[in-house]
Protein backbone atom coordinates (compact mmCIF):
# COMPACT_ATOMS: atom_id res chain seq x y z
CA UNK A 1 0.00 0.00 0.00
CA UNK A 2 2.90 2.34 0.69
CA UNK A 3 4.71 1.58 -2.50
CA UNK A 4 2.02 1.69 -4.88
CA UNK A 5 -0.69 3.66 -3.28
CA UNK A 6 1.97 6.35 -1.27
CA UNK A 7 -0.22 6.04 2.01
CA UNK A 8 0.98 6.37 5.59
CA UNK A 9 -1.33 4.27 7.32
CA UNK A 10 0.39 1.70 9.24
CA UNK A 11 -2.70 -0.86 9.92
CA UNK A 12 -5.34 -0.66 7.04
CA UNK A 13 -7.30 -3.56 7.93
CA UNK A 14 -7.61 -3.29 11.98
CA UNK A 15 -11.39 -3.95 12.76
CA UNK A 16 -11.80 -0.98 14.36
CA UNK A 17 -12.78 2.47 12.39
CA UNK A 18 -14.38 5.91 13.51
CA UNK A 19 -15.37 8.40 11.45
CA UNK A 20 -17.19 12.05 11.37
CA UNK A 21 -21.03 11.55 9.79
CA UNK A 22 -20.57 14.44 7.42
CA UNK A 23 -17.21 13.29 6.02
CA UNK A 24 -18.57 9.21 6.13
CA UNK A 25 -21.40 10.89 4.01
CA UNK A 26 -18.77 12.50 1.17
CA UNK A 27 -16.26 9.55 0.96
CA UNK A 28 -18.48 6.51 1.30
CA UNK A 29 -20.36 6.84 -2.21
CA UNK A 30 -16.80 6.71 -3.66
CA UNK A 31 -15.87 3.78 -1.76
CA UNK A 32 -16.06 0.76 -4.93
CA UNK A 33 -14.98 -2.32 -2.48
CA UNK A 34 -17.94 -4.09 -0.66
CA UNK A 35 -15.38 -6.68 0.60
CA UNK A 36 -12.13 -6.91 2.76
CA UNK A 37 -10.52 -3.97 0.87
CA UNK A 38 -13.59 -1.83 2.26
CA UNK A 39 -11.51 -0.41 5.15
CA UNK A 40 -8.21 0.22 2.66
CA UNK A 41 -9.96 2.09 0.26
CA UNK A 42 -11.69 4.87 2.44
CA UNK A 43 -8.21 5.34 4.14
CA UNK A 44 -6.83 6.17 1.20
CA UNK A 45 -8.91 7.92 -0.41
CA UNK A 46 -9.51 10.13 3.41
CA UNK A 47 -5.69 10.58 2.64
CA UNK A 48 -5.67 11.80 -0.69
CA UNK A 49 -8.79 14.07 0.51
CA UNK A 50 -6.64 15.98 2.69
CA UNK A 51 -8.20 15.10 6.23
CA UNK A 52 -6.48 14.15 9.35
CA UNK A 53 -6.34 10.36 10.42
CA UNK A 54 -5.33 9.15 14.01
CA UNK A 55 -3.82 5.67 14.39
CA UNK A 56 -4.61 4.67 18.27
CA UNK A 57 -3.65 1.74 19.89
CA UNK A 58 -6.46 -0.67 21.06
CA UNK A 59 -6.09 -3.89 22.85
CA UNK A 60 -7.37 -7.15 20.76
CA UNK A 61 -8.97 -9.75 21.58
CA UNK A 62 -8.21 -12.88 18.92
CA UNK A 63 -10.91 -15.24 18.45
CA UNK A 64 -8.82 -18.40 17.70
CA UNK A 65 -11.31 -19.79 15.49
CA UNK A 66 -11.30 -16.42 13.04
CA UNK A 67 -10.99 -17.40 9.36
CA UNK A 68 -9.84 -15.83 6.45
CA UNK A 69 -8.99 -17.25 2.55
CA UNK A 70 -5.60 -15.91 2.54
CA UNK A 71 -5.31 -16.31 -1.77
CA UNK A 72 -8.51 -14.88 -2.44
CA UNK A 73 -8.05 -11.83 -0.40
CA UNK A 74 -4.96 -11.20 -1.04
CA UNK A 75 -6.13 -11.12 -4.94
CA UNK A 76 -9.10 -9.14 -4.04
CA UNK A 77 -6.21 -6.79 -2.35
CA UNK A 78 -4.46 -6.58 -5.12
CA UNK A 79 -7.08 -5.95 -7.76
CA UNK A 80 -8.53 -2.89 -5.44
CA UNK A 81 -4.81 -1.39 -5.71
CA UNK A 82 -4.54 -1.77 -9.39
CA UNK A 83 -8.40 -0.08 -9.77
CA UNK A 84 -7.87 2.96 -7.01
CA UNK A 85 -3.89 3.51 -8.82
CA UNK A 86 -5.49 3.62 -11.99
CA UNK A 87 -8.62 6.22 -10.84
CA UNK A 88 -5.75 8.14 -9.30
CA UNK A 89 -3.43 8.44 -12.45
CA UNK A 90 -6.38 8.95 -15.04
CA UNK A 91 -8.14 11.67 -13.07
CA UNK A 92 -11.43 9.61 -12.41
CA UNK A 93 -11.82 10.52 -8.74
CA UNK A 94 -12.67 13.96 -7.46
CA UNK A 95 -9.71 14.45 -5.33
CA UNK A 96 -9.48 17.88 -5.79
CA UNK A 97 -13.21 19.08 -5.36
CA UNK A 98 -12.89 16.57 -1.81
CA UNK A 99 -9.84 18.45 -0.67
CA UNK A 100 -11.46 21.70 -1.74
CA UNK A 101 -14.88 21.18 0.60
CA UNK A 102 -13.45 19.06 3.06
CA UNK A 103 -9.88 18.93 2.98
CA UNK A 104 -7.45 21.24 5.10
CA UNK A 105 -5.00 22.29 2.44
CA UNK A 106 -4.89 23.01 -0.89
CA UNK A 107 -4.12 19.85 -3.55
CA UNK A 108 -0.72 19.28 -3.65
CA UNK A 109 0.04 16.33 -6.34
CA UNK A 110 3.25 14.18 -5.48
CA UNK A 111 4.11 15.26 -9.46
CA UNK A 112 7.93 16.25 -10.85
CA UNK A 113 8.54 19.50 -11.31
CA UNK A 114 7.41 21.06 -14.55
CA UNK A 115 5.61 17.47 -15.54
CA UNK A 116 2.21 17.88 -15.64
CA UNK A 117 -0.55 15.75 -13.06
CA UNK A 118 -1.25 12.33 -14.97
CA UNK A 119 1.07 12.37 -17.14
CA UNK A 120 3.74 9.81 -15.69
CA UNK A 121 1.10 7.20 -15.56
CA UNK A 122 0.06 7.51 -18.83
CA UNK A 123 3.61 7.37 -20.06
CA UNK A 124 4.23 3.65 -18.65
CA UNK A 125 0.34 2.61 -19.89
CA UNK A 126 1.30 4.14 -23.38
CA UNK A 127 4.68 2.73 -23.55
CA UNK A 128 3.41 -0.91 -22.68
CA UNK A 129 -0.01 -0.90 -24.87
CA UNK A 130 2.90 0.46 -27.63
CA UNK A 131 5.35 -2.42 -27.22
CA UNK A 132 2.92 -5.02 -27.33
CA UNK A 133 1.12 -3.08 -30.62
CA UNK A 134 4.83 -3.31 -31.87
CA UNK A 135 5.69 -6.45 -31.56
CA UNK A 136 2.37 -7.26 -33.54
CA UNK A 137 3.13 -5.05 -35.96
CA UNK A 138 6.67 -6.36 -36.33
CA UNK A 139 5.13 -10.23 -36.43
CA UNK A 140 2.32 -9.27 -39.37
CA UNK A 141 5.12 -7.75 -41.53
CA UNK A 142 8.13 -10.59 -41.68
CA UNK A 143 4.80 -13.04 -42.24
CA UNK A 144 3.27 -10.85 -44.80
CA UNK A 145 6.82 -9.91 -46.45
CA UNK A 146 6.64 -13.61 -47.89
CA UNK A 147 4.09 -12.65 -50.33
CA UNK A 148 3.80 -8.83 -50.26
CA UNK A 149 6.30 -6.33 -51.19
CA UNK A 150 7.76 -4.08 -47.96
CA UNK A 151 5.09 -0.89 -48.63
CA UNK A 152 1.80 -2.93 -48.55
CA UNK A 153 3.19 -5.56 -45.91
CA UNK A 154 3.76 -2.60 -43.98
CA UNK A 155 0.56 -0.61 -45.11
CA UNK A 156 -1.49 -4.41 -43.67
CA UNK A 157 0.50 -4.08 -40.30
CA UNK A 158 -0.50 -0.93 -39.36
CA UNK A 159 -3.90 -0.75 -40.29
CA UNK A 160 -4.28 -3.52 -38.42
CA UNK A 161 -2.75 -2.61 -35.02
CA UNK A 162 -4.25 1.18 -35.22
CA UNK A 163 -7.34 -0.14 -34.21
CA UNK A 164 -6.79 -2.11 -31.41
CA UNK A 165 -3.57 0.60 -29.95
CA UNK A 166 -6.26 3.38 -30.36
CA UNK A 167 -8.92 1.45 -28.35
CA UNK A 168 -6.70 0.01 -25.68
CA UNK A 169 -5.34 3.77 -25.46
CA UNK A 170 -8.62 5.10 -25.40
CA UNK A 171 -9.59 2.77 -22.10
CA UNK A 172 -6.51 2.19 -20.70
CA UNK A 173 -4.17 4.70 -21.08
CA UNK A 174 -6.66 7.96 -20.64
CA UNK A 175 -9.77 5.90 -18.91
CA UNK A 176 -12.16 6.66 -21.23
CA UNK A 177 -14.77 4.26 -20.88
CA UNK A 178 -18.17 3.69 -22.90
CA UNK A 179 -19.28 3.74 -26.87
CA UNK A 180 -19.48 7.72 -26.74
CA UNK A 181 -17.58 8.89 -28.76
CA UNK A 182 -15.22 6.01 -29.48
CA UNK A 183 -16.36 6.18 -33.23
CA UNK A 184 -14.87 9.75 -33.71
CA UNK A 185 -12.11 8.82 -31.46
CA UNK A 186 -11.23 5.55 -33.75
CA UNK A 187 -11.37 8.59 -36.96
CA UNK A 188 -9.00 10.53 -35.16
CA UNK A 189 -7.05 7.31 -34.43
CA UNK A 190 -6.97 6.75 -38.04
CA UNK A 191 -5.95 9.95 -39.17
CA UNK A 192 -2.79 10.22 -36.39
CA UNK A 193 -2.27 6.07 -38.00
CA UNK A 194 -2.08 8.01 -41.19
CA UNK A 195 1.31 10.32 -40.29
CA UNK A 196 2.65 7.23 -38.56
CA UNK A 197 2.34 5.67 -42.12
CA UNK A 198 3.76 8.49 -43.97
CA UNK A 199 6.68 8.72 -41.44
CA UNK A 200 7.21 4.88 -41.57
CA UNK A 201 6.90 4.94 -45.83
CA UNK A 202 9.10 7.15 -46.08
CA UNK A 203 11.74 5.89 -44.03
CA UNK A 204 11.24 2.50 -46.20
CA UNK A 205 11.32 4.55 -49.30
CA UNK A 206 14.30 6.82 -48.44
CA UNK A 207 16.05 3.20 -47.24
CA UNK A 208 15.30 1.70 -50.84
CA UNK A 209 17.05 4.95 -52.40
CA UNK A 210 20.16 4.54 -50.38
CA UNK A 211 20.35 0.51 -50.51
CA UNK A 212 17.88 -1.29 -53.00
CA UNK A 213 18.84 -4.30 -52.16
CA UNK A 214 19.14 -3.98 -48.11
CA UNK A 215 18.85 -6.99 -46.49
CA UNK A 216 15.54 -7.98 -44.29
CA UNK A 217 17.43 -7.01 -40.78
CA UNK A 218 18.08 -3.62 -42.03
CA UNK A 219 14.91 -3.09 -43.03
CA UNK A 220 13.32 -4.06 -40.12
CA UNK A 221 15.91 -1.78 -38.09
CA UNK A 222 15.33 0.90 -39.89
CA UNK A 223 11.45 0.57 -39.72
CA UNK A 224 11.43 -0.12 -35.98
CA UNK A 225 13.41 3.41 -35.58
CA UNK A 226 10.47 5.16 -37.80
CA UNK A 227 8.02 3.09 -35.52
CA UNK A 228 9.53 4.87 -32.30
CA UNK A 229 9.75 8.39 -33.49
CA UNK A 230 5.91 7.51 -34.66
CA UNK A 231 4.86 6.36 -31.48
CA UNK A 232 6.16 9.69 -29.85
CA UNK A 233 3.85 11.30 -32.17
CA UNK A 234 0.78 9.18 -31.41
CA UNK A 235 1.23 10.05 -27.76
CA UNK A 236 1.53 13.52 -28.09
CA UNK A 237 -1.21 13.83 -30.26
CA UNK A 238 -3.25 11.53 -28.45
CA UNK A 239 -3.26 13.29 -25.11
CA UNK A 240 -3.44 16.98 -27.36
CA UNK A 241 -5.71 16.01 -29.35
CA UNK A 242 -7.96 12.67 -29.86
CA UNK A 243 -8.58 11.84 -25.83
CA UNK A 244 -7.23 15.64 -24.61
CA UNK A 245 -9.09 16.30 -20.76
CA UNK A 246 -11.74 18.74 -20.95
CA UNK A 247 -11.15 21.17 -17.75
CA UNK A 248 -14.26 20.64 -15.44
CA UNK A 249 -15.51 23.99 -14.18
CA UNK A 250 -14.93 24.37 -10.35
CA UNK A 251 -16.86 23.43 -8.10
CA UNK A 252 -17.88 26.05 -4.51
CA UNK A 253 -16.01 24.95 -1.52
CA UNK A 254 -17.47 25.26 1.59
CA UNK A 255 -14.79 27.12 3.37
CA UNK A 256 -16.42 26.72 7.01
CA UNK A 257 -16.22 22.55 7.05
CA UNK A 258 -13.65 21.62 9.46
CA UNK A 259 -13.66 18.06 9.04
CA UNK A 260 -12.19 15.52 11.06
CA UNK A 261 -11.90 11.71 10.62
CA UNK A 262 -10.24 9.52 13.19
CA UNK A 263 -9.17 5.56 12.37
CA UNK A 264 -7.74 3.58 15.01
CA UNK A 265 -5.87 0.86 14.32
CA UNK A 266 -3.57 -1.99 16.39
Amino acid sequence: LRGTLATHVSDAQCGFKAIRADVAARLLPLVEDTGWFFDTELLVLAERAGLRIAEVPVDWVDDPDSRVHIVSTARADLAGIVRMWRAFTTGRLPLADLRAQIGRGPLVEPTLDGVPTGLVGQLVRFAAIGAVSTLAYLAIFVGLRHTMDPQPANLVALAVTAVANTAANRRLTFGIRGRGGAATAQFQGLLVFALGLALTSGTLAALNVWDPHAHRLVELTFLVAANLAATLLRFVLFRAWVFRTRTPRAGRATAAVVPDLEVSAR
